[in-house]
């Protein structure tokens, strides 16, 4: 009886920890990041006057161009035009959401997308903490643990974990942030990029 009692103690025990590892994170490590993600989502909004689930897609973009101007510098032949058919299979669904903005015809972002982005952002929020996380520890640690032996593998992989680590945790904080008010659009910035 005994014995049973002090297990059920130290089960209480290591939950607390866990509870108290869990808050750690939460307070130093996942809010601030999703600050940061919010504070990037102002910024974007102000100075180009887009609504803000336009940047990721942008952002992924950005990435992909770079990589495409890299891979150009160290491969050439087959290899070069396999990194070009992945690269561009990575770009396609962040260009179709760019271009279905610029097919909507403007860059309406009024109170009810303000709403709907808020609502989606605060049940990512509550609901994908871990996957945040774990995205998070998979990126800085794909790049220490992600070694090939073949030149043009090891290319691919270099190539792959630079995208992962650039654009993944990204991601997940950019869709859980809180998303800037319509009325923050309104300064006297000129939109430095216009897609509708």
């Amino acid at each position: 009886m005994m014995t049973h009692f002090r297990g059920v103690r130290g089960s209480f025990r290591q939950s607390g920890r866990a509870r108290i590892s869990m808050d750690w994170i939460n307070r130093y490590i996942d809010q601030p990041l999703l600050n940061g993600a919010a504070g990037l989502l102002r910024q974007w909004h102000i100075r180009t006057r887009q609504p803000p689930e336009l940047l990721e897609p942008t952002w992924n973009l950005v990435v992909l161009s770079f990589l495409l101007i890299a891979s150009g510098q160290v491969m050439a032949g087959r290899p070069f035009a396999l990194s070009i058919a992945a690269l561009i299979m990575l770009a396609l669904p962040s260009a179709k959401k760019l271009f279905s903005a610029v097919r909507a015809g403007g860059s309406a972002y009024g109170a009810r997308e303000y709403k709907s982005s808020r609502a989606r952002a605060v049940a990512k929020r509550e609901a994908e903490w871990s996957v945040r996380i774990i995205v998070l520890f998979s990126s800085a640690c794909l790049p220490l643990i992600a070694r090939i032996d073949d030149p043009v593998g090891a290319c691919f992989m270099l190539g792959a974990s630079v995208w992962f680590v650039l654009t993944g945790p990204l991601k997940t904080y950019l869709d859980a942030a809180e998303p800037p008010e319509p009325t923050e659009g309104d300064r006297m910035y000129s939109g430095l990029f216009h897609f509708g």
